[in-house]
C-alpha cells in the first residue's frame, strides 16, 4: 500500500515584494559578501490567502531575531529577508521565485502552503542550484508531483522538504473516527483535480484495508454549485461518515445544501479546508462539530530553536498582537526559519549554495511542528511531521472568540497531549 500512496499522490493537495535588512553589526560595515539574503514566499492573496494569514506575525519574530545577524566561521552576517506573495497561483509562483533567485540573488529560499506555491517555487530553485525548504504540502505530492519516480532516493539536489503524508491522514483518521460508533460507511467527496484523484487513489484504498467502506459518486468540478445528487447517493446508502478534501467555497456550498437536504453524518471530516478558524466560524451552526486535523497547535510541546518561542508562547503572542485566535500555520511557517538559520549556519560557506544544500541534507534541529532530522525520513529531501485528529467545539465561557479545535488523537506524535474524544457531529454544544 505505502508503494500504491507513492505512485498516485503525485501532485496535491509576503507583503507584494516588501523587504527588510536586518541584523547588521553597529559600527560594522558590511559588503554584498557579508549579507545573507533568504526568500520567503507563501499565499497572501488569492484562494489560499487563509494559509498566508499569520505571514506579517511570523516575519516580525525571525526578522527581530536576525537582526542579530548571523556568525558563521569567524564571520558576522548580515540578514535580509525579503519576502513574496504567490497569490495562490503557480505562475505567479515561478515568476516571483525567479526574480528572487535572479533579482535579489538570494542565498536560501522558503516556501510554504499548497502546491500551486510551493513547487513551482521548488522546481525554479532546483533549475537555479538555489537551496530551498518548504513545507504544508502532503510530501509524496511535493516529491513525486515534481517528478521522483517510485524508488528513487535522492531526486532533488537543492530542494528539501518537512510535511505530513498520506500516512499521517491514514493514521488520525483510523484513531480518530472509532471514537464514535458508526456503520464505518463513508462518503466521499474529492474532487476532479490533483488532490482529489490523488487522494481517490491512495487514501482511499487505504481506508478500504482498514475496514471502511467508500461510497464515492465520483470527481466533482470546482466551484459547482449543485450536490442534489451525491447528497441523495449518500443517504441511500446510509452513510454514517463524510470525508472531504474540498476547496473552502464548494465545501460550505456543499455543507449548507446537506443540511438542507436532511443528510447529516455522524462524522463530518474536512481537509484542505477547516483547518483555520475563520473557515469553520464563516459556516455557522453548521460548523460546530466538523472534525478536521491540525499540523500544528500551541500544545505542541516544542520550542523555535531561532527566537526561543515556545508553541503556547506563539499562539498567545499572535492572539494579542494580531488581535485573531490563533491558526496552525503558525507553527510551520515560523520552522521555516529555524531551518534557515541552522542551515546557513551549520553550512561551511553560506555564500556558497552546494555548502548549503548540503548542511540541510544532515541538519537536525527543533522546531514548533517538532525535531526535524533529515537523514531519516522516506527519502533524502524529506522528513515527515505529524497531523493529528480533532474537532471545532464551542469555546470555554469567557474566551473571546466562538470556537476551539480540540486535539483528540495523537497517534502520529504520543508527545502532543489529546484534550478531548471526538463527538458526534449534531451533539456538540
Amino acid at each position: 500500500m505505502e508503494n500504491l500512496t507513492r505512485r498516485h499522490l503525485l501532485s496535491g493537495l509576503g507583503l507584494g515584494a516588501a523587504s527588510l535588512a536586518l541584523g547588521a553589526c553597529k559600527g560594522a560595515e558590511t559588503t554584498g559578501s557579508d549579507i545573507l539574503k533568504i526568500g520567503f514566499v507563501s499565499p497572501r492573496t488569492g484562494p489560499a490567502a487563509s494559509f498566508g494569514e499569520p505571514d506579517s506575525y511570523v516575519l516580525e519574530l525571525a526578522r527581530k531575531k536576525l537582526a542579530e545577524g548571523l556568525t558563521i566561521g569567524g564571520t558576522k552576517y548580515e540578514v535580509v529577508v525579503v519576502d513574496k506573495d504567490s497569490q495562490s497561483n503557480p505562475q505567479r509562483s515561478s515568476q516571483v521565485a525567479n526574480d528572487l533567485i535572479n533579482g535579489e540573488g538570494v542565498d536560501l529560499m522558503l516556501t510554504t502552503s499548497t502546491p500551486e506555491t510551493v513547487n513551482p517555487v521548488s522546481d525554479a530553485c532546483e533549475a537555479a542550484g538555489v537551496p530551498c525548504v518548504s513545507t504544508v504540502v502532503p510530501w509524496q505530492a511535493w516529491y513525486f508531483g515534481r517528478g521522483a519516480k517510485e524508488g528513487q532516493n535522492d531526486a532533488y539536489k537543492y530542494t528539501f522538504h518537512f510535511c505530513f503524508g498520506v500516512e499521517q491522514f491514514h493514521s488520525a483518521y483510523t484513531h480518530l473516527w472509532p471514537q464514535v460508533q458508526t456503520n464505518r460507511k463513508v462518503a466521499v467527496m474529492w474532487p476532479n483535480d490533483s488532490d482529489g484523484n490523488a487522494i481517490r487513489a491512495s487514501l482511499g484504498p487505504m481506508l478500504e484495508e482498514s475496514g471502511y467502506t467508500i461510497v464515492d459518486p465520483g470527481a466533482y468540478t470546482n466551484g459547482s454549485n449543485d450536490y442534489s445528487a451525491q447528497i441523495a447517493k449518500f443517504k441511500a446508502e446510509g452513510c454514517e461518515i463524510f470525508s472531504t478534501f474540498p476547496i473552502p467555497s464548494d465545501f460550505a456550498t456543499f455543507w449548507r445544501q446537506a443540511a438542507q437536504q436532511g443528510f447529516r453524518p455522524k462524522i463530518a471530516q474536512a481537509a484542505k479546508t477547516g483547518l483555520f478558524p475563520s473557515q469553520v466560524e464563516a459556516l455557522g451552526d453548521i460548523g460546530v462539530g466538523v472534525a478536521s486535523a491540525a499540523y500544528w497547535t500551541p500544545t505542541y510541546g516544542y520550542t523555535s530553536s531561532l527566537t526561543g518561542v515556545t508553541s503556547q508562547d506563539l499562539g498567545d503572542g499572535y492572539q494579542t498582537a494580531a488581535g485573531k485566535q490563533w491558526t496552525q500555520q503558525l507553527g510551520p511557517s515560523l520552522a521555516l526559519f529555524d531551518v534557515a538559520a541552522a542551515a546557513l549556519t551549520a553550512a561551511s560557506n553560506p555564500k556558497q549554495r552546494d555548502a548549503v544544500a548540503a548542511a540541510i541534507g544532515s541538519l537536525e534541529v527543533e522546531t514548533p511542528v517538532g525535531k526535524l532530522k533529515w537523514g531519516a525520513g522516506p527519502n533524502k529531501n524529506v522528513v515527515t511531521t505529524p497531523i493529528l485528529g480533532g474537532q471545532w467545539v464551542p469555546a470555554a465561557a469567557g474566551s473571546p472568540y466562538p470556537l476551539d479545535f480540540v486535539l483528540c488523537e495523537n497517534s502520529s506524535d504520543p508527545n502532543v497531549p489529546v484534550a478531548g474524544k471526538l463527538k458526534p457531529y449534531g451533539t456538540v454544544a
